[in-house]
């Protein structure tokens, strides 16, 4: 057995990036970027409003006494009168500069006209409509949108590795990129075996057999999707060379970048997985890692694409797959971060285990009144039980040396999602 931080190294070390790709800016969420982006227009393309009010000359508001009283609306406040003769819209320029003791009635977001310096937001003044009063000065030199103020023509806007968010979107889109070099999506390979096992639309509650569902497939298709991958089911196999065999050749005839199994990579007499990929000529770099579940955990290539061999158990799969799936399926879209950061939690509840194996118990995490995440376990440890997975938010990792650790011990956890970062309540007042 080799341990879980050098299985992740030696599988990380033979996954690169994948090669890159045109993507229409409408499906770009979510991908990584490959090649550094630059703007192909300027933002805003003119000085704009950033209210709704009056456009000025800030000269016309502070000489002579026309000067509003700090106190507007006061008996000694003499309002500076300004003549309205124009309304610019959003959308329009106005038709000719502004002159001395004028006004423009203006929107948010339309150009500033040529001579004005400052816009006079509406509630600071009286409303007129062909003249019009200034009841505060308070800005002066403000509520204007500098041309390029966000970003110009020719500007880098974002790096290679970036991953595009809803932010990132909304800036491309402004800076009229249509497009954007993105890694390729992993087209990841699932393929399940045992002859047990019943696909979902297959099953009925009448069949006599020993038969059970097989969950995951489900369970993986969702995880690979979520992590940016492209699932492609390839079924269950039998517990068979010949039926392995036949599955395993699929996977030779359209382009894959990642094939994941569940069960058959063991001991048993069954468990024909592994001559079976030999026989195909796959490299078989390691098979067992010192962790539970998930003991039975392979690593190779087969014809170049890289192979993760799981345990058949539900829980097992999805244990390993969050170990060892999500970062290789991050390092090849193009990611830099590969791992969710581990996070101390404190234990709820004493916490034992039987074997020097690095464990991952499925627990719900939540936060004390003193800030501290607090760790319980969310059911039974079984590889078996799916339920338990359900209800954990997160992984506890417990080290193969700490057999014994009770109730307020000290551990780390990773997370499962960005559960344990939200919260049902606003916090900011």
């Amino acid at each position: 057995m080799i341990t879980v931080g050098e299985a992740s190294a030696r599988i990380l070390r033979k996954v690169q990036p994948l090669d890159a790709e045109a993507v229409p800016l409408e499906r770009a969420a979510g991908r990584v970027l490959a090649d550094s982006t630059v703007a192909n227009t300027t933002s805003p393309p003119w000085d704009n409003s950033s209210m709704d009010g009056y456009a000025v000359r800030s000269s016309d508001l502070v000489t002579g006494n026309n000067v509003p009283s700090p106190r507007p609306g006061s008996s000694d406040s003499v309002p500076p009168q300004l003549k309205v003769v124009a309304t610019i819209a959003a959308g329009q320029h106005a038709l000719r500069p502004l002159g001395a003791g004028e006004a423009m009635r203006i929107m948010t977001g339309a150009p500033i006209p040529l001579g004005a310096d400052t816009v006079i937001r509406i509630e600071d003044t009286d409303r007129g409509a062909e003249r019009v009063g200034v009841t505060d000065l308070r800005d002066l030199g403000r509520n204007i949108r500098r041309a390029g103020e966000d970003f110009i023509k020719g500007q880098t806007l974002f790096e290679p590795g970036t991953e595009i968010r809803a932010a990132h979107l909304g800036v491309l889109a402004a800076a009229a990129v249509r497009d954007v070099r993105a890694h390729r999506k992993p087209r990841v390979a699932i393929l399940s075996s045992g002859d047990e096992l019943v696909e979902l639309r297959e099953y009925s509650p009448a069949d006599s057999t020993a038969r059970i569902i097989n969950a995951n497939s489900w369970t993986l298709r969702e995880l690979i999707t979520d992590t940016g991958g492209e699932p492609v089911d390839l079924g269950v196999a039998a517990d068979s060379p010949v039926a392995l065999r036949e599955k395993l050749e699929l996977t030779q005839h359209e382009r894959f970048d990642l094939i994941i199994t569940s069960a058959g990579v063991s001991v048993g007499d069954l468990d024909h997985m592994r001559s079976v990929f030999a026989e195909m000529g796959g490299e078989l770099d390691f098979w067992r890692v010192r962790m539970r579940p998930g003991a039975p955990m392979a690593f190779g290539t087969l014809r170049g694409i890289p192979w993760l061999g799981f345990s058949g158990n539900p829980v097992s799969a999805m244990v390993s797959f969050e170990v060892f799936a999500r970062p290789v399926i991050r390092k090849m879209s193009g990611h830099e971060k590969l791992h969710r950061a581990l996070i101390p939690v404190r234990l709820a509840e004493p916490v034992e285990i039987a074997t020097p194996l690095t464990h991952f118990l499925r627990a719900s995490v939540t936060r004390a009144d003193d800030g501290a995440y607090i760790a319980h376990l969310s059911g039974s440890q079984s590889s078996a039980v799916l339920t338990a997975m359900a209800r954990a938010n997160a992984l506890l990792v417990v080290p193969a040396e700490s057999a014994s650790n009770p109730a307020g011990t000290m551990l780390n956890a990773l997370p499962l999602s960005d559960d344990l970062g939200m919260t049902s309540q606003f916090a900011i007042q």
